[in-house]
């Protein structure tokens, strides 16, 4: 698969933390890599797995990380469940403990997921392209 598009993450911290980029999601949950780029066109960052193996580059700066779970907390502050999403921007419902995901806009295009549990509580939405 292959998704691009903008999302938005909000973190509720003390202070509360909020991330926007634009993205280009593409493989699966297996393997598969994400590269994040700020409104202005900047790479924020890009992210490649393969099973057993991470790996996080911003800037000149690259990261390793035992699995893309461990890759994604570390970046974004929130363990957000990539299997999940894919099946999620694909319309099919997986539950997550502790997740809620709202598909009813997905053929359209949108997508948002809030992490009720545990704190600190999170809200996903992107918006996207299905894939061609």
């Amino acid at each position: 698969g292959l998704w691009s598009g903008g999302m938005s993450l909000g973190v509720d911290t003390a202070p509360p933390q909020s991330f926007s980029a634009f993205f280009d999601l593409r493989g699966n949950a297996k393997a598969g890599q994400l590269q994040l780029t700020s409104p202005i066109g900047s790479t924020l960052g890009l992210a490649r797995w393969a099973p057993g193996i991470a790996t996080l580059q911003t800037g000149s700066d690259i990261r390793q990380f035992d699995s893309v779970e461990m890759m994604i907390e570390a970046a974004t502050g929130a363990a957000i469940p990539l299997d999940a999403l894919f099946s999620w921007l694909d319309g099919r419902q997986q539950k997550v403990p502790g997740w809620r995901a709202e598909l009813n806009q997905v053929s359209s295009g949108r997508l948002q997921a809030v992490r009720e549990s545990p704190a600190p509580a999170a809200d996903l939405r992107i918006v996207f392209e299905q894939p061609q």
